[in-house]
């Protein structure tokens, strides 16, 4: 979230922002509003506190000397009764506020390119070609069908459209990809957790998940949790309500979780295949960072996320995502999108973030610095490390054979026993 300082101080910077973002500058007007009035009513507060002061003071000078202090005992109660009021009125225009705030994204960094959709995100680098083959390449789904690995009918008779069951080699295949992907980052450092899937409204809200995106979660009511969409909402929340040391950063996680989206909004888009289902697996990198490290540990992030793609040898591209593209939580934004041969096209395999203090502010996660009075937040940067079911599509697509079969990727052979999935 924004401080609200910051927005008040620099409205025509935000605006600009929202605009590139492509989104509606009323919210602004609607914060701005909430924000007048609660000012001002901040300078009534402590006026009618002032006058409180100086009742009080007499009411004890005349009872000192013996006086009658009635008539001031009834003017000092009207004045506390008119700040009850008051401050019962701050209080609801408190949490308007921030309710305000939690609806005004990121404002994307000065390096992110200008544009309207994902059609504007500039190629960043390029990795690998795609390989040639002497027939035409099979998606993913017929693959699987062929080696009997996938069963798309029985996962949606079991839950409903966009689930799938893994058998065999396609369920040892996911094992294999999370161990290799866990194994690989930390021992770059990032330390290893397995968090709850099951998350509270506050965990959710101090991400960004929450109040916007409500209707692409899956939500239980009674009593309240949410399934986490990704690993970086558990994991962001570690530090919740945390004051960090500055020797304690930066912070590094990796985090194995099945995910879980509605996918409100996708009607009929990958309705085949493991492209976009309502439950996937994925593996995390999430990092907490001195501010002024912040750019360069994003670089590194998505650097570390590409490694694993060059260690399955997949070619892919990374992308910088544009102003009307990037999420709303993030200042920066890169896509790895790897290619698939199936469909001729490369696809979103790992997106990497930086947020800035945007969550930590939302989420209260602060550091203090050795020496210094005060705290300042930590800045929070997460990324897929990899999404697993589209990493499966990607081996499934690129390694594919004439006769039907599927080369297991050198790294994998260890974890998976076998080096050809027939």
């Amino acid at each position: 979230m924004l401080d609200a300082r910051f927005v008040r101080e620099h409205m025509e910077l935000v605006v600009n922002a929202l605009e590139l973002r492509r989104y509606d500058t009323g919210i602004l007007s609607d914060f701005m509003k909430i924000e007048d009035e609660r000012r001002t009513l901040l300078l009534d507060v402590e006026r009618y506190r002032q006058q409180r002061n100086e009742l009080s003071e007499a009411i004890s000078r005349l009872k000192r000397e013996k006086a009658d202090a009635l008539l001031k005992t009834q003017e000092a109660k009207a004045v506390s009764d008119a700040i009850k009021v008051r401050e019962e009125r701050l209080r609801e225009l408190d949490e308007q506020s921030q309710t305000s705030l939690l609806n005004i994204p990121n404002i994307p960094h000065e390096s992110v390119p200008a544009g309207r959709d994902e059609t504007d995100n500039p190629e960043v680098r390029k990795w690998g070609e795609p390989g040639q083959f002497a027939f035409e390449p099979l998606n993913h789904w017929d693959i699987a069908e062929t080696l009997g690995i996938i069963d798309f009918e029985r996962g949606a008779k079991i839950a409903g459209a966009r689930f799938s069951l893994m058998k065999g080699y396609g369920a040892k295949l996911e094992r294999a990809l999370m161990n290799f992907m866990l194994d690989t980052n930390t021992a770059k450092g990032y330390q290893e957790v397995f968090p709850p899937i099951l998350v509270n409204r506050e965990s959710m809200t101090g991400t960004g998940q929450l109040p916007k995106f409500e209707m692409e979660l899956f939500r239980i009511a009674d009593p309240e949790f949410y399934l986490v969409p990704t690993a970086e909402v558990p994991v962001t929340n570690i530090h919740r309500n945390e004051i960090l040391k500055e020797e304690e950063l930066p912070v590094y996680y990796t985090a194995y979780t099945p995910c879980f989206r509605r996918e409100a909004g996708s009607y009929g888009k990958d309705v085949r295949g493991l492209i976009r289902q309502h439950q996937f697996n994925k593996v995390e990198l999430v990092k907490f960072v001195k501010p002024e490290n912040s750019f360069e540990e994003l670089e590194a992030l998505t650097g570390d996320a590409e490694d694993l793609l060059r260690k399955l040898v997949l070619p892919y591209r990374v992308v910088a995502l544009c102003t009307g593209d990037i999420g709303f939580s993030a200042a920066k934004t890169y896509d790895i999108e790897v290619w698939l041969p199936g469909q001729q096209r490369y696809r979103e395999i790992s997106s990497c973030s930086n947020f800035t203090d945007y969550q930590a502010r939302r989420a209260n996660i602060r550091f203090k610095r050795e020496g210094k009075k005060g705290t300042e937040f930590v800045h929070t940067l997460n990324g897929s490390g990899l999404a697993i079911g589209r990493t499966v599509v990607a081996i499934l697509e690129n390694y594919q054979q004439m006769d039907g079969s599927v080369i297991v990727p050198e790294v994998l052979r260890q974890y998976m026993g076998i080096e050809v999935i027939r």
